[in-house]
């Protein structure tokens, strides 16, 4: 009988060495950490994410802007506000479906250029908008770019860097997803909500001009029988010093055992589907803890609370903090190692999520004892009534909550997820798989988002926070039972891995 993914300790074996022997290849490999053209080549694409950033949390300021508009073809009612929050999880959707089939068909690189033409179209029908009409459908189409580019970033920046660096290389996605949301935040004081449109053009169109002169990924290339430009990818990538041979011969063998398309059969052997299953359910863990509901109404949920800040400098301030989490877990994800951090992550969000439900519940109110406005029956970005004043500094604990709860998911379950799916996916299937995990993933948070006001309005705020609670829990369980440890290995290997089921360098 076979064993299981990760069963009982197996003897070590020799695919796996812990220090593989000194060859060119190895030098070639240590050379590549100081060349910094991949570096570039992942910022350049990563523009790509700080637009999702961007547009994902474009509602937090708007919204509120919009309920208090005098253009009666602009102002916005509690359902239409949020199907404007919650549309752009659709495209998103929409843009991982898409990615199943341009991931393979055009290649990763030309598939997030690509992404580029719905988002400008988005942020161009948003800040010319003069109907209810003209909002949603460019909400959704930056939803459709940030789908699209969520499906094929992750894996461009795997599949073009080092060993050494991939996981700090594989957390500059949501780094910059997280400093977009923080632009957001911090225009959104400065800027009308109009202009935040058109600010968000801006990288979308730097990422355009700087893919444009960024090679393509050497192990797409070679799946597509372009050994020579492939090869030219990669030594560019590594440096012109540098010995890419050993490399290249190892991508190329991979990608030769490799080169016909996955058959039904072969879809339900172990080796295939196990990583498919652990990726797909990590998206969808994700997802559950709260985070796309949380973000997007960030702002508003600060507005129903008793708080001492005003909500819109609490939102900027989780913003900072966000983005300060993701670095930290950039710099250490290839020290501490992929499982640590989500073990941390969950404990961290489970302990916040708890907070903020049983302050919700036992706390104090942001109203007046007789009202009985909340956020369910007031206007998302705030009541008509002015709130009743907090005092003391118990009224802290929601903004000190929420930025726990972004910290623990920033520094674990947001990066690792997109990482370790672009890692354990094999390659034969990964085009096809990240972006069934996008679609999934957007697919849970549209329901998250669209029925998160029911649930309040249903039972109260605290509820889906205390739900929130509950899903870290099974996230720490999922982590410990199903999640290996890719620290420091090379795609190849980790294939290999799934292919033997072995565990001998997951210990």
């Amino acid at each position: 009988m076979q064993e299981p993914l990760l069963g009982a300790e197996g003897l070590d074996y020799d695919t796996f060495p812990e220090k593989p022997p000194p060859s060119p290849g190895e030098r070639a490999r240590v050379g590549a950490l100081q060349n910094k053209r991949v570096f570039l080549a992942t910022f350049a694409a990563v523009l790509g994410n700080f637009s999702f950033g961007y547009a994902l949390v474009y509602t937090s300021p708007v919204i509120p802007a919009l309920e208090h508009s005098l253009d009666p073809d602009l102002h916005l009612t509690k359902s239409q506000a949020s199907w404007f929050g919650s549309v752009f999880t659709l495209g998103a959707a929409a843009g991982g479906l898409s990615a199943m089939v341009l991931n393979d068909l055009l290649g990763r690189k030309l598939s997030i250029m690509f992404s580029a033409v719905p988002s400008a179209a988005g942020y161009a029908l948003m800040a010319g908008a003069h109907g209810l009409w003209m909002l949603l459908l460019g909400r959704m189409l930056t939803g459709f770019a940030g789908g699209l580019t969520a499906a094929c970033i992750p894996v461009y920046v795997s599949e073009i860097a080092p060993p050494g660096v991939r996981g700090a290389l594989g957390a500059t996605p949501q780094l910059m997803a997280v400093f977009g949301s923080l632009s957001l935040y911090a225009l959104g004081l400065l800027l009308p909500w109009r202009w935040l449109a058109v600010a968000g053009e801006a990288p979308v169109l730097t990422m355009i001009l700087l893919l444009s002169v960024m090679p393509n990924s050497p192990r797409f290339l070679l799946s597509r029988g372009k050994d020579e430009e492939a090869l030219r990818a990669l030594a560019w990538l590594r440096g012109a010093d540098a010995d890419v041979q050993w490399e290249f011969e190892q991508i190329q063998d991979n990608v030769r055992r490799q080169s016909s398309r996955v058959s039904w059969a072969e879809a339900r052997d172990p080796h295939m589907y196990r990583p498919v299953l652990i990726a797909l359910l990590m998206r969808l863990l994700q997802q559950l803890t709260g985070i796309t509901p949380i973000l997007v109404y960030l702002q508003p949920i600060f507005d129903s609370t008793a708080v001492l800040l005003p909500p819109q400098d609490d939102a900027a301030i989780v913003g900072a903090v966000r983005l300060l989490s993701v670095l930290i877990a950039a710099l250490t994800m290839d020290l501490a190692g992929r499982k640590v951090l989500l073990f941390v992550s969950a404990a961290v969000m489970f302990a916040a999520n708890l907070t903020l439900g049983l302050y919700v519940h036992f706390g104090p109110r942001s109203l007046p004892p007789n009202s009985t406005m909340g956020l369910e029956n007031a206007p998302l970005g705030g009541p008509e009534q002015p709130l009743a004043t907090p005092t003391g500094y118990l009224t802290l604990v929601p903004l000190l909550a929420t930025m726990l709860f972004i910290m623990g998911y920033a520094m674990g379950w947001g990066p690792i997820t997109w990482l370790l799916m672009s890692e354990i996916l094999p390659l034969r299937a990964r085009g096809v798989a990240s972006g069934l995990c996008v679609l999934v993933s957007w697919l849970t948070a549209f329901v998250l988002t669209k029925s998160f006001l029911l649930v309040v309005s249903a039972f109260g705020l605290q509820v889906p926070f205390f739900f929130f609670a509950a899903i870290c829990l099974v996230n720490l369980v999922f982590t410990g039972c199903c999640v290996p440890e890719t620290k420091g290995r090379s795609l190849e290997q980790i294939e290999s891995f799934f292919r033997t089921g072995r565990r001998s360098f997951l210990r």
